[in-house]
């Protein structure tokens, strides 16, 4: 391995490999460590969405949009958390990354129709869809060597072919067998290889088992990076360090200080346990929006992943069809259950402030019969069978003694929900109101209809699960300028060190303005940081 490099990238992400990329576009000799043994970190296991606002994919296809609504949107949202400049710098980014991967890589991003923004009816939000985005499948020959070293289960599938994308989620086998043997893949897997393969033919050195532990300096400026290795500890010189680590998800003692509710679980990448965060700080990083993360509702399944991390399900589309609610501990309804699932996420830090409790944590997925047989559950088609891990009982006062819940409670929830629903309206938390909270149901059936998720929990048997609170990743960390560089506490740039993705303060604030928010932060200030690292320099771009 070389050990000297012009650039040293910390994660192998979409927002490391961006960076990467992107230094090595400039003609830098660049390394990429990724501390854990597989590459790809929480993007391999992602559904790889992208949300650009203003895109010229969308534009292209007839859909009326402009980065003008976008920032509008993203500041109606903000509650002061968002830094003006940092959410046009986002804005700008998002058609700058398409032409970026279309020109370097063989990622060819489409969109994914008629998916809403998560806040439509906010100023700028778009409740038709046009601003999520998702690569094509992208080919991993000339991968071979890499295929079983990317974290993530290998899927052959779109987003746009899966049930929260408005498909049916089956493909057929004769499909799946022509992309087997062409060795295509989609989702987050086929992000990372497609970024993968475009980085190692720039020459880009891409090794695992290394993990960055103390960044060097001299008179302030970041000359290079500590690692471990299966060999030792070692200084690798660089003239520019990019930190892209992901979040602190990961290490409890980073969640109890910094983050403003309980994280029962984390469902990224286990790598996730602040390397960056600790780094940046010693440096005299300033931090921004430590108290925030990617929140969501999770619910674990059998199994651990390859990464090591424990499987699991987000619920965006169960708790979203007619025939399911969501109670708490108590047996009651907390939130609409249809809400995007960082905002449905939050509901979980309601403390009850006489009880000093979270009376939300644990709650549990509620469904009838009629879910499944109408909608089909985790992936499973109309009628199809419901995992064996799920609860099911022939009355609600059985189902509520095998989870534990007060069967009182639960009637009186149930029968309330279910004398509205039928009605079409909930009066208690407007669920149905939104065309975010429509479309999961509605793309089987009539999207203008509040009874494309609302209806009654009435039919036998009923079922239910456990579910946890959780978060894609922290969105906390260092703060940086719109170019990616780490300020430090008085605001000027830390020479030599820059951060993209989840290690850094999130230029969204507390705001998830819609599917694939997480990734193009990632991506945008990935290729951001890439190109200000060499160019900070004083080399010119190749």
């Amino acid at each position: 391995m070389e050990e000297n490099y012009d650039v040293v990238v910390l994660g192998s992400g979409a927002a490391g490999l961006t960076a990467a990329l992107a230094a090595a576009v400039q003609g830098a000799r660049v390394a990429v460590f990724e501390k854990a043994e597989l590459i790809g970190g929480t993007t391999a296991l992602s559904g790889a969405g992208i949300w650009i606002p203003g895109n010229q994919i969308a534009a292209r296809a007839g859909i009326e949009d402009s980065q003008e609504q976008g920032l509008k949107y993203l500041l109606s949202l903000s509650n002061g958390m968002i830094l003006p400049e940092l959410a046009e710098a986002l804005i700008d980014g998002g058609p700058q990354l398409i032409d970026f991967l279309e020109a370097h890589t063989e990622i060819r991003l489409q969109l994914v129709p008629g998916y809403p923004d998560y806040h439509p009816e906010h100023p700028g939000g778009l409740a038709g869809g046009g601003r999520t985005l998702e690569p094509a499948l992208v080919s991993f020959s000339g991968l071979e060597d890499w295929t079983a070293r990317i974290a993530g289960d290998i899927q052959r599938i779109m987003l746009v072919e899966m049930p929260l994308g408005g498909g049916t989620g089956v493909v057929a086998a004769e499909v799946l067998a022509e992309r087997a043997a062409a060795n295509l893949e989609g989702l987050g897997r086929a992000l990372v290889g497609g970024l993968l393969k475009a980085c190692l033919a720039r020459g880009v050195t891409v090794a695992t088992g290394v993990r960055g532990l103390r960044l060097t300096t001299r008179d302030s400026e970041v000359t290079g990076i500590r690692v471990n290795t299966a060999g030792g500890e070692r200084v690798v010189p660089a003239g520019a360090v990019i930190l892209a680590t992901g979040g602190f998800d990961y290490d409890p003692d980073l969640v109890r200080d910094f983050l403003r509710g309980p994280l029962s679980r984390g469902v990224g990448a286990p790598s996730n346990t602040g390397d960056g965060l600790r780094m940046a700080m010693r440096v005299g990083a300033q931090l921004g929006n430590m108290r925030e993360a990617w929140w969501s509702p999770v619910l674990t399944t059998p199994g651990i992943r390859s990464d090591g991390g424990r499987r699991g399900l987000l619920i965006s589309r169960e708790r979203a069809l007619p025939g399911s609610i969501m109670v708490n501990r108590y047996g009651r309804r907390f939130a609409n259950e249809a809400a995007n699932y960082n905002a449905f996420g939050g509901a979980f830090h309601h403390l009850d402030e006489s009880k000093l409790d979270y009376p939300n944590i644990p709650a549990y997925l509620i469904f009838d019969h009629s879910t499944v047989e109408r909608y089909g559950v985790f992936g499973n088609p109309p009628g199809g069978e419901v995992p064996d891990w799920v609860i099911r009982a022939a009355t609600l006062d059985e189902l509520a003694d095998r989870l534990d819940l007060p069967a009182d409670a639960l009637h009186a929830t149930v029968d309330r929900f279910n004398t509205h629903a039928r009605a079409g309206i909930d009066p208690d938390f407007t669920r149905g109101v939104s065309a975010y909270d429509r479309f999961p149901g509605g793309r089987m059936g009539d999207p203008d209809s509040p009874h494309a998720t609302l209806g009654p929990v009435a039919t036998a048997p009923f079922y239910g699960a456990r579910v946890e609170s959780s978060a894609l990743g922290t969105k906390g960390g260092p703060r940086t300028d719109r170019d990616g560089r780490v300020l430090d506490v008085d605001g000027d740039p830390i020479r030599g060190l820059y951060a993209a993705g989840n290690v850094m303060a999130s230029p969204s604030g507390m705001v998830y303005g819609g599917a694939g928010g997480t990734l193009v932060i990632a991506g945008v200030w990935g290729m951001y940081a890439g190109r200000a690292a060499v160019q900070d320099q004083g080399r010119s771009a190749g």
